[in-house]
């Protein structure tokens, strides 16, 4: 009773900031590749992972699902994201008797060579610049008891446009209540909670004139331009998956997500995963349902499970995504169980 009690409370105090706001603050915050949904199988669920566990990279959305991790799982993802920009993700987490599941973690987006123009040149000074992000994670999770695992990840985050520089840490928490074993899985979480940050660096270096109109004094000044602080996409996540067993071999995840981010409307996931002869899955989903304007939606894919013995097996995933006049998205994953 105490822990049913426990969960409701973190759902409450997680949806309440959806009832009271429904102002929409798009582009009010840094570090967006944080965002970016890595796993391709959850990502092909509609993104609607708060309740979904059984591999490393599920604790992107809720990292109590590393308490629920009772082996080593590796995983590597590749995404083509918009404009040729390069989205890689990687993930090792084993699990150690009576301590809990440790996690290490690698998220980076590179943008390739962009020409640099100004208003005097449109067309190129021929200088180029580049924009890299990336994130490294350490995590943690454990069984509070037999139905509860809570987790924790530690960012640290840095983010560079040319000789400017961004550097942050993020917290990420969550908890997994299983309301009965093989069946509804409640989940909570907070991703990207932490300090707001700027940019400093060299290209903010300028040579000022205090006095454009005057003659004979210092116009070359030293002077830095001062950027303002901005937060971390900080999104409150809440969800539901319920497993249904059709045959052996043969079955259904559902699974529904509730977001509440900082920086945009709330909005709410859906999907399903089909698995059939314990090797195939397909599996389909829509993101960000009720947000106005909104890019697309429709989310599909499938995946592969090899098993190399009794104790290990190979991933293979793959996740297809509309984000309408922004073209599509693919992602692959590649998952190694021990």
């Amino acid at each position: 009773m105490k822990t049913i009690r426990f969960i409701t409370l973190i759902l409450i105090a997680v949806t309440i900031p959806s009832v009271l706001s429904a102002q929409s603050k798009v582009g009010t915050t840094v570090g967006q590749f944080l965002k970016v949904e890595p796993d391709a199988r959850i990502a092909a669920m509609g993104n609607s992972g708060t309740a979904v566990f059984g591999n490393a990279a599920a604790s992107f959305y809720n990292p109590g699902s590393l308490g629920k991790l009772q082996s080593t799982d590796v995983q590597f993802t590749y995404n083509k994201w918009f404009a040729d920009i390069s989205y890689n993700y990687g993930i090792a987490a084993t699990h150690l008797s009576g301590i809990g599941t440790l996690s290490l973690q690698l998220t980076s987006l590179n943008s390739g060579e962009i020409d640099v123009r100004t208003v005097e040149q449109p067309l190129g000074t021929g200088e180029r610049y580049s924009v890299n992000s990336i994130a490294i994670g350490l995590g943690y999770g454990t069984m509070l008891t037999d139905r509860v695992s809570v987790g924790i990840i530690i960012n640290l985050i840095q983010e560079s446009i040319w000789h400017s520089t961004m550097t942050n840490f993020g917290l990420n928490f969550g908890v997994l209540y299983q309301v009965e074993e093989g069946g509804l899985t409640l989940g909570a979480s907070v991703s990207n909670f932490g300090p707001r940050s700027g940019y400093d660096g060299r290209d903010l270096y300028i040579d000022y004139d205090f006095d454009p109109d005057k003659y004979g004094d210092n116009d070359g000044l030293p002077a830095e331009l001062r950027t303002d602080d901005y937060s971390l996409p900080t999104v409150f996540r809440v969800g539901i998956s319920y497993p249904i067993t059709i045959s052996r071999g043969n079955s259904l995840l559902l699974s529904v997500d509730a977001l509440h981010p900082n920086d945009n409307y709330e909005k709410l996931s859906v999907g399903a995963e089909w698995t059939f002869f314990e090797m195939f899955a397909v599996r389909g989903g829509y993101r960000d349902l009720f947000v106005d304007d909104s890019e697309g939606g429709l989310m599909l894919g499938a995946g592969i499970n090899l098993k190399v013995n009794d104790y290990s097996n190979v991933r293979f995933d793959y996740a297809w995504a509309d984000y309408g006049r922004l073209d599509q998205v693919h992602r692959f994953t590649v998952g190694l169980g021990l």
